[in-house]
């Protein structure tokens, strides 16, 4: 399943980069809201989870430091998790409508049971890709890595795909 969903990843991605290039001008937004479905499998015991995911964005510094908070839950049954991240990217434009973002920040995460272990901080690394078909509407893919130091150990790679909402419209 994970095998089929990187390779539908590429193809839109793909796709995508073909149809923004021949699109208007450059987009440039104060902040993004970003709504969507997310994906992540532990490295460990190769579980995997989805779940939902939100986030907003804003550029503090033009062309050098967005600023990313956002809100994910993953769990399958009873095995739920809440996490909240804050990324630090550095922006590249790629075309007019295709942005390119490197990030990377603190994680953290709370089992919904919290009987079941405590809360836990990891880093994560990002690689975000913005599409701007029109000015203010899009959407985003945005691979991740997550990894904890310490008492569990917990390492997984992620993915979280959707919508994006630029502001001011």
């Amino acid at each position: 399943m994970f095998r089929t969903a990187a390779g539908l990843g590429c193809m839109l991605l793909l796709g995508a980069v073909r149809g923004s290039a021949q699109a208007g001008a450059e987009v440039d937004h104060r902040a993004v809201l970003e709504v969507g479905g997310a994906a992540e499998r532990s490295l460990a015991d190769r579980r995997s989870n989805g779940g939902a995911t939100v986030a907003v964005e804003a550029t503090p510094i033009e062309g050098l430091l967005e600023l990313e908070s956002g809100v994910t839950v993953l769990g399958t049954g009873a095995d739920r998790r809440a996490a909240v991240d804050l990324l630090f990217k550095k922006p590249y434009r790629l075309s007019p409508t295709v942005e390119f973002m490197v990030g990377i920040g603190p994680e953290w995460s709370r089992p919904t049971n919290a009987a079941v272990r405590p809360t836990s901080t990891a880093l994560e690394i990002v690689l975000d890709f913005m599409f701007w078909p029109t000015r203010n509407v899009g959407w985003y893919v945005e691979p991740s890595f997550s990894g904890s130091r310490g008492g569990n150990g917990e390492r997984s790679l992620g993915a979280t795909a959707g919508l994006l909402v630029g502001w001011p419209p």
